[in-house]
């Protein structure tokens, strides 16, 4: 007696493929919810699928007759936007560009068209979150308008792709592709359904027609772009647009990259006219005047680009039992480690103390080449004797009080060099104590 066949789970999560015999809100493997739909019958299309004959253009070949000719780089005009996406724009690559809200994303790429239409090529800006009239008030305002720019706002993708179809743009910008929706899929604008199937249709439109393509994506609150992860898979380039609200400093990195590096930082300020680069930020971050205790100069990687840094501390004598530890722009664990290994390797008395850590300009600092800036700047603070103008430090520490190398080193050298910075603390100090005394914050210890 033949067995009957187990009928197919008639939903299925759209996220992970879980499926289950009846509908539920929130998916049981992925914890999505809302990404439980009904699964679609078998309709045996792979079983009657024919073999077709590729063209003779598209017929496949060695590798090493494949000719990058066809693939030229265009610059956008935005010399730091050039940096991370490796050289410029790739026909036929589609970027994604992601960051928080007001951060700057669409100002920035509203410069970039206007760069692009300055250069004689044809733009086309879908601003699907704001009129024509406010995108217009904007390019007015940063002086973005010129004839080669078209705008349109639209949130139909049927009707997005009519309007590449009549203005045959050389580049296309999308605004977002979380407010754009299709009428073939199912779920409102932002479902992850209906970002993915606007999202392959951009990148398919990219591909067929050799068109750049720029996408605006939102991210969720803890930082990550919103919609499915099939979206970052489906872009050639993904770039994270951040900055504080509070200054005026923006950091473009470029988290995916398939024509060029991913460690590239580009640097932008946010000005009255709209966004301006920085090509060499060098003087945003150091401070100005006479030296003053509690100042030191340290050099951070951002990328493959190295940025001087001034770490400023203060130490005041407290009453509390409890003594403040207060940091602004590095780690609180780590400044909490290098107060202990001040303590216990250098003889300074801070348990009784409130310590302030900050950095110049609002830059936040993570990597442990900067512990010995900011042990030497809690020093300076804690002795009152301060740091010459001339000094860099740079280097990580150690529980023991060594002093460890750090990586690229020649490269802060080099920068710390160019800015004037001639007496270099690094690991060939070899323990903290050493630099201190060298600095003479402190004095030689007694055997």
């Amino acid at each position: 007696m033949a067995t009957k066949r187990a009928a197919p789970a008639p939903y299925r999560c759209t996220e992970c493929g879980w499926t289950t015999l009846k509908w539920v809100g929130r998916c049981g493997e992925c914890q999505q919810w809302g990404t439980v739909v009904e699964a679609a019958a078998p309709t045996g299309v792979l079983r009657g699928l024919t073999p077709v004959t590729p063209v003779a253009g598209r017929a496949a070949r060695p590798i090493t007759q494949v000719d990058t000719a066809d693939a030229p780089r265009r610059a956008t005009g935005v010399g730091e936007f050039d940096r991370v996406l490796g050289g410029g724009l790739v026909p036929g690559a589609a970027v994604l560009l992601s960051g928080e809200p007001g951060v700057g994303k669409s100002t920035l790429l509203l410069e970039v068209a206007a760069r692009a239409a300055h250069d004689g090529h044809r733009v086309l800006y879908i601003s699907a979150e704001e009129s024509t009239a406010q995108v217009r008030l904007r390019a007015e305002r940063t002086g973005a308008l010129h004839d080669e720019l078209f705008l349109a706002s639209e949130t139909d993708l049927a009707t997005l792709v009519g309007h590449v179809d009549d203005v045959r743009p050389a580049l296309l910008i999308v605004d977002s592709v979380q407010t754009v929706s299709s009428a073939l899929s199912e779920g409102l604008a932002g479902h992850p359904s209906q970002v993915r199937e606007v999202a392959a249709t951009l990148v398919r439109v990219a591909k067929e027609r050799d068109l750049p393509v720029l996408i605006v994506g939102h991210v969720t609150k803890d930082g990550q772009v919103a919609g499915p992860r099939l979206l970052e898979h489906l872009v050639d380039v993904v770039c994270h647009f951040e900055g504080d609200r509070q200054t005026s400093l923006r950091f473009v990195r470029a988290l995916k990259n398939r024509f060029g590096p991913t460690d590239e930082v580009g640097c932008f300020e946010m000005t009255g006219d709209g966004i301006a680069e920085v090509p060499d930020p060098s003087g945003l971050f150091l401070g100005t005047g006479r030296p003053v205790s509690g100042t030191c100069v340290t050099v951070a990687l951002e990328g493959r680009r190295a940025l001087p840094v001034e770490i400023q501390a203060l130490v005041v004598p407290s009453a509390a039992p409890n003594p403040r530890r207060v940091v602004n722009g590095v780690e609180s664990s780590r400044v909490a480690m290098i107060l202990a290994v001040l303590e216990r390797r250098a003889a300074l008395r801070l348990s009784e103390r409130d310590v302030y850590v900050s950095t110049v300009g609002g830059v936040k600092l993570s990597e442990p080449a900067t512990d010995l800036a900011i042990a030497l700047a809690i020093a300076s603070a804690a002795t009152d004797r301060p740091i010459p103008h001339t000094v860099a430090a740079f280097g990580e520490l150690s529980l023991t009080g060594e002093v460890r190398p750090v990586a690229q080193l020649p490269q802060r050298r080099n920068e710390a060099g160019r800015l004037g910075y001639v007496d270099l603390i690094d690991s060939s100090a070899h323990d903290l104590t050493a630099a201190l005394v060298r600095l003479g914050i402190i004095e030689v210890p007694s055997r």
